[in-house]
């Protein structure tokens, strides 16, 4: 199970100087403690445990260096959502947009390691990205996870070819795909292999593990 570090203050220290009288100073120095996905346990997991759970839309995520791709999943449905040309800042807020308007309250980012599992030049920017994202969610009580997504993108045109769409209706589409298959990976897996995005703020932590004010409701109608 993953885990992640998270700082709580240590204990007051007393000490007594020489010829002088006890003083009591509280130590600014952080202790450090391991905070697991079982604290703030994504959706999938929360299904697994509990068929009957209802709550928890969640938004795929497949940053790409011109194109990012987004997938939507209420329950176990899900499917490709659209396709976003934007970068940085611009990038973030719009993808906090789309969740607010989707119900959303967990982002399954695509973490593109290598095929033996390590890191990549691309998996350090999209870390960095996860990292300012789970920033701007955790003051929303949303969560962010990332998702091994080796062979997604390959995955995703197959899934295409296989539905029959013709190349003209895959042009442009590619991307919100990867991130339904980065979706289907993360409830195959239920949950099992991703790894919690943490922001460093105590404050935001904590808003995590009360979650949000209520779960939204489950639908499956993908008409919305």
């Amino acid at each position: 199970m993953t885990h992640l570090l998270a700082a709580i203050s240590s204990p007051p220290v007393t000490f007594q100087p020489a010829g002088g009288k006890s003083l009591q100073l509280t130590s600014k120095i952080q202790a450090i403690r391991a905070v697991s996905v079982e604290e703030i346990p994504p959706n999938a997991l929360r299904r697994k445990r509990d068929s009957t759970w209802r709550g928890g839309f969640s938004l795929g995520v497949d940053l790409g260096l011109a194109r990012t791709g987004l997938a939507l999943s209420k329950g176990f449905n899900f499917r490709p959502l659209m396709v976003l040309e934007l970068r940085g800042q611009k990038l973030e807020l719009r993808i906090i947009d789309i969740a607010l308007k989707q119900e959303v309250d967990e982002f399954i980012i695509g973490l593109p390691l290598s095929s033996d599992g390590k890191e990549t030049p691309q998996s350090n920017k999209v870390r960095s990205v996860a990292g300012r994202l789970a920033v701007r969610a955790a003051e929303r009580g949303w969560r962010v996870y990332l998702q091994e997504e080796y062979g997604t993108t390959i995955e995703a045109m197959s899934y295409m070819v296989d539905r029959g769409l013709r190349k003209s209706a895959r042009e442009g589409k590619q991307d919100a795909y990867a991130a339904a298959m980065v979706l289907e990976r993360y409830f195959l897996e239920s949950g099992r292999r991703i790894e919690l995005v943490l922001p460093k703020q105590l404050d935001l932590q904590e808003r995590l593990k009360k979650g949000c004010s209520k779960d939204a409701d489950y639908f499956t109608d993908e008409s919305d």
